[in-house]
């Protein structure tokens, strides 16, 4: 799949507009992979990354909302709780979450936002051949992402979740969310004994940022899970974690990062309205 942007000479006047918001954003590859469904599709669309650290997002989303020709906003780290504020609407997921990773003009002028990241997760781990239902999951991270992936793990059918997050009031609020959706399925883990006291794990996820960048620590030692535990990372750059390589190299089951954006992509076709015929330059269901 090309990661090439459209040429000049494909962007207009008529040319209407998605961005994604992170800091950082060298590490996205939604640019590559809508960009390119654009071009696939003869879409007059184009895609761009937006740096923009916590303290610019407010004013950065207030222009953004009074954009005409934008329809769409992606959203990474780490925007994806505090984004949930400038939406009019709440998706499902979003809702369950307090987080969302995609919003949309709707054509009433409303912004609806909504997280794909938990189904596009879970979606990754089975085209792998890892069902996670009636599966015991330790899950690193409560953050935008992490409690989307939580969602959809209980969601899935997932046994049971054990959350680590070092943050403690993160971590109460989103079990007191989750535990009111799923009583009894969710507990908090202790910072440090990633493994559970000795019980069975069968899914490892991580869900913070460490490993994004070089030097970073190891966000659990894979080396004490079950030899057939199955570790997944989030993140996709680089493509192959710290974290991956040590379960790997140890024999243990992996799941990479760009799953869980792969798995997105027809999410937001849908979610876009990418499949509806054009009308007056705008595409609309």
């Amino acid at each position: 799949m090309s990661d090439a942007l459209p040429g000049p000479s494909a962007i207009s006047g008529t040319t209407r507009l998605y961005v994604v918001l992170g800091d950082p954003v060298a590490q996205v590859r939604a640019p590559g992979l809508l960009n390119d469904l654009f071009a696939r599709t003869a879409r007059d669309a184009v895609l761009v990354p937006v740096h923009v650290g916590p303290d610019g997002l407010g004013e950065v989303m207030r222009g953004l909302r009074h954009m005409h020709n934008l329809d769409g906003i992606l959203v990474t780290v780490p925007h994806k709780i505090e984004v949930c504020r400038y939406a009019d609407l709440l998706g499902p997921a979003a809702e369950v979450a307090g987080s969302a990773n995609a919003l949309r003009r709707n054509p009433d002028g409303t912004w609806l936002a909504d997280n794909f990241d938990g189904a596009g997760f879970v979606h990754g781990l089975r085209d792998n051949g890892h069902d996670p239902a009636g599966t015991t999951v330790a899950l690193a991270g409560a953050g935008g992402a992490g409690r989307a992936v939580a969602a959809a793990l209980l969601t899935a059918g997932v046994a049971q979740l054990r959350l680590y997050e070092p943050d403690s009031a993160r971590q109460e609020d989103v079990l007191a969310r989750l535990d009111a959706r799923w009583p009894g399925r969710v507990r908090g883990g202790v910072e440090g004994d990633f493994d559970g006291d000795g019980d069975r794990v069968d899914i490892a996820v991580n869900a913070t940022p460490l490993g994004m960048r070089p030097g970073d620590p190891l966000p659990f030692d894979p080396a004490r899970l079950p030899r057939n535990c199955v570790v997944a990372d989030i993140i996709m750059k680089p493509a192959e974690t710290a974290l991956l390589k040590a379960a790997r190299d140890s024999g243990r089951p992996v799941v990479h990062g760009r799953h869980m954006l792969d798995s997105q992509v027809l999410l937001y076709q849908e979610f876009f309205a990418l499949h509806a015929s054009e009308r007056n330059g705008r595409w609309e269901p």
